[in-house]
């Protein structure tokens, strides 16, 4: 194996994960005021200190992808953020998008920018101690889109990216969202899903993209939260594996999902159901951010005095979301807080 190679197996290791802890200061502003806490850039860097240095966080998580801000960052020891997540076992990584704008030519639909200057960007964060990256390419359901022109302009930006990182000894984590938001049934979402991730791997053909040093990080298969039929688990489990195993190559390997405001038990449950299937050419694993971190946000709120409640409650999620990677989640562990596991 290359380096490309080995880090992409490391962050989808048997029963570990990603944190997804990059929020841009704006997101990440308005989840601390909403919690009762002030976001500055100290308070920031606290509560994400918590998260990592909790007990047992790399026995869950295998690497940590961080914001901009967060990775030039010293931690309360005085090493850089990036080492410091060395230091406990955990891979940095970094976001390196610059978020979704207006697509010229398709009345509201957007498409992820961030290409500019990403060679030196790269660079940079690899200098930095970033290992891997992450970029979100966002697309909307309704009867009309995404359009072919939509997914195509965004597959492309995602392949490009995925060169570049690995032209800089990056690992990329291709992100391509089909948001859930709207009335769309299950079989909408999969016919979307699946055609946004053909157009995907074929542009990252095109881009001479290395599959074996890649991690993709799609939606799981679900309908949108307004559909008046919510489909059950194992339904969502089935037309999610059956989506991948039409379209993505035996050789990447693994498919990190995101949870996309789903609540934290149904994540879990959804994907502990696609383990527990087997017979994947894949490791099936997470990049959780909200996820992983409202409840040890809301239990920390802002309150130094509550960094041990914060950390239990990160711990409680890290362990059930370790579970559900290896097909192991029950609604159980929920009202099992203190048991260990």
């Amino acid at each position: 194996m290359n380096a490309l190679e080995t880090t992409a197996a490391e962050l989808v290791a048997d029963g570990k994960g990603i944190l997804a802890a990059d929020e841009s200061n704006r997101t990440m502003a308005k989840r601390m005021e909403a919690a009762g806490a002030t976001s500055t850039p100290e308070t920031r860097l606290r509560f994400r200190e918590l998260l990592v240095t909790t007990p047992g966080c790399a026995d869950a998580m295998s690497g940590v992808i961080l914001y901009d801000e967060t990775l030039r960052q010293h931690a309360s020891d005085g090493t850089l953020f990036p080492q410091l997540l060395e230091s406990l076992g955990l891979i940095p990584g970094i976001k390196v998008d610059t978020g979704a704008r207006p697509l010229a030519g398709a009345d509201g639909e957007t498409v992820t920018e961030g290409l500019d200057g990403l060679r030196e960007r790269l660079a940079e964060y690899r200098d930095l101690g970033a290992r891997f990256a992450k970029w979100r390419a966002v697309l909307s359901v309704s009867p009309a889109t995404p359009s072919r022109y939509c997914i195509a302009a965004n597959a492309h930006a995602l392949a490009r990216y995925a060169a570049l990182c690995q032209e800089a000894g990056i690992v990329p984590i291709v992100e391509p969202e089909v948001l859930m938001d709207g009335d769309h049934t299950i079989d909408r979402s999969a016919q979307i899903t699946e055609a946004t991730l053909r157009a995907v791997f074929a542009e990252l053909a095109e881009q001479r993209v290395l599959l074996e040093g890649i991690v993709l990080k799609p939606n799981m298969v679900l309908a949108g939260y307004g559909c008046p039929r919510q489909p059950s688990v194992d339904e969502v489990a089935q037309r999610t594996l059956m989506v991948l195993r039409r379209v993505v190559p035996a050789a990447v390997p693994g498919i990190a999902f995101l949870s996309g405001g789903q609540s934290d038990e149904r994540a879990c449950a959804h994907l502990s159901a696609m383990n527990a299937a087997g017979a994947a050419p894949w490791e099936l694993s997470f990049s959780y951010g909200r996820g992983l971190q409202a409840a040890a946000l809301e239990a920390w709120a802002g309150r130094e005095a509550n960094a041990d409640e914060a950390q239990e409650a990160f711990e409680h999620r890290a362990r059930c979301t370790s579970a559900a990677r290896r097909g192991r989640y029950d609604p159980e562990l929920e009202r099992a807080r203190a048991v260990p596991a």
